[in-house]
């Protein structure tokens, strides 16, 4: 998979990377943007303030809170562990209160319970708290680095590579930041694959129209539930090195690995893995949410990006740039540090957490499997495997005239079959054309999320469906 590189790219091989992202090089609006009220002063202040809980002397001794005691800690319903939870959590919070602000950042001991969690799922490999933002879910810091990456105009403008089908987030943030989308397929017919092959032919065709600075990678995929192999991710990497651009990983459904024989690997530990230069070198920016697993506190909003190999004055850019929203929301990172850091065996509730977090899982995975046999087993649908996230995203055979009749009407095809199937059976699915797909192909997003009692008779019911639109338009 992995491809030769050319003379230029030997000479990235055998000399210092330049950064993708540098002052010179980021989105000039975002070095003009000030906010006073979280700058230097603020952020020294904080500094402070950890620096005291350390027991470093200063010539004064606090910084002065308003205490909030729920009541809820006094109440005999609650395991002791999730108390002792509860009340460091909100030892954390200025005010001792999640109405407060926080770091912009987010809460230093979330942050550091966020690096623990990622040294525990990467076998061992550091994780520093100072690299990592905490976020109102990822798609809040998806577009703030976008925005770092998004400069120049013209020709010059950047590109950024995503794939197709694709989560509609970055298709919307590219356009709303006026940068370039470029996409490249996954293979359908290899159950939504990526191939380096296919990577390379949209870098070259985009350098005609713009300047390619980043390459999105979904993993495991949302809505098309592949996830990619350890030798894909080595690929991804190197050709991401040898033609310099700055690597996104959006890992949200990391928790929700199904099919036998697949395994979520982590961008950041195969990179490190790689070794030098690929380690000290490559610049990733990974992702991770509440809102995904086994949790699905989506409403909550919480999430975290981690970054490496950023250059130290973009990191600061960053924050400066996070500063501007004030802070995540605090409940949204009280969730946060619950999932990072789940239950011990010697907890309470860990019998409890164990049980329902495995019965979750199980039955998403039963789930995946049944949304695949039935949809397999009906002419003209075919579902490759769920091997993970929470969706199937099933290719449909439309009629010629049901294809015309959408034309007539102004709507994509596979737009025209879903508004029929909602209006005729009140099931709610959305176009592949929302997601992107190859031309002259048709598709929809499905979530595997009903009970188990329903979705049965709901995948056959549009089954039915779409047997009876496809003799309405023969």
């Amino acid at each position: 998979m992995a491809a030769r590189p050319g003379g230029h790219n030997l000479a990235v091989m055998n000399g210092p990377k330049e950064k993708v992202l540098t002052l010179d090089t980021m989105n000039a609006c975002v070095k003009r943007v000030e906010y006073a009220v979280r700058g230097p002063i603020v952020l020294r202040a904080l500094e402070l303030e950890q620096e005291l809980r350390q027991g470093v002397k200063k010539p004064f001794t606090e910084v002065l809170a308003l205490c909030v005691h729920p009541d809820l800690l006094n109440s005999p319903d609650f395991p002791e562990d999730a108390k002792r939870r509860a009340e460091s959590i909100l030892q954390a919070c200025g005010g001792h209160s999640l109405g407060a602000y926080s770091n912009s950042s987010g809460i230093q001991p979330i942050r550091e319970h966020v690096a623990q969690y990622i040294q525990r799922r990467d076998g061992g490999i550091p994780a520093d708290p100072n690299n990592i933002f905490l976020s109102t879910g990822a798609s809040d810091a998806i577009v703030t680095v976008l925005k770092l990456l998004v400069a120049g105009e013209g020709r010059c403008r950047t590109g950024v590579l995503i794939p197709i089908p694709q989560y509609p987030l970055y298709s919307a943030a590219l356009a709303e930041l006026n940068a370039v989308q470029v996409d490249y397929y996954l293979d359908e017919d290899r159950a939504w694959a990526l191939d380096v092959a296919e990577l390379r032919r949209a870098l070259c065709q985009a350098r005609g129209h713009c300047r390619p600075r980043a390459l999105c990678i979904i993993n495991p995929g949302n809505p098309t539930g592949q996830v990619q192999t350890r030798e894909c991710i080595e690929a991804v990497i190197r050709f991401a090195f040898e033609e310099q651009l700055f690597l996104m990983a959006d890992e949200v459904y990391q928790d929700n690995v199904y099919a036998e024989g697949s395994q979520f690997h982590s961008f950041k530990k195969v990179l490190m893995e790689m070794g030098p230069p690929y380690s000290t070198q490559q610049e990733l920016a990974s992702f991770h949410s509440i809102s995904k697993g086994y949790m699905g506190e989506c409403g909550l909003r919480g999430g975290y990006v981690e970054v490496v190999n950023m250059d130290p004055a973009v990191q600061q850019q960053m924050q400066k740039m996070m500063s501007v929203r004030l802070c995540p929301p605090l409940p949204g990172q009280a969730v946060l540090d619950m999932v990072v850091s789940p239950p011990e065996p010697s907890d309470p509730s860990f019998t409890q957490f164990q049980a329902e977090k495995q019965a979750v899982l199980a039955d998403l995975a039963a789930k995946a499997k049944l949304t695949e046999k039935v949809f397999n087993a009906v002419p003209g649908i075919r579902c490759n495997p769920v091997q993970g996230a929470m969706y199937s995203f099933p290719r449909i055979e439309l009629p010629p005239r049901a294809i015309q009749r959408a034309k007539e009407l102004g709507l994509a095809p596979d737009m025209f079959f879903c508004l029929r199937l909602l209006e005729e059976t009140g099931i709610c699915v959305v176009p592949g054309s929302g997601f992107g797909q190859r031309e002259g192909t048709y598709h929809f997003r499905m979530t595997i999320l009903p009970a188990a009692e329903k979705l049965r008779p709901l995948l056959e019911k549009l089954s039915q469906f779409h047997a009876k639109f496809t003799r309405e338009y023969s």
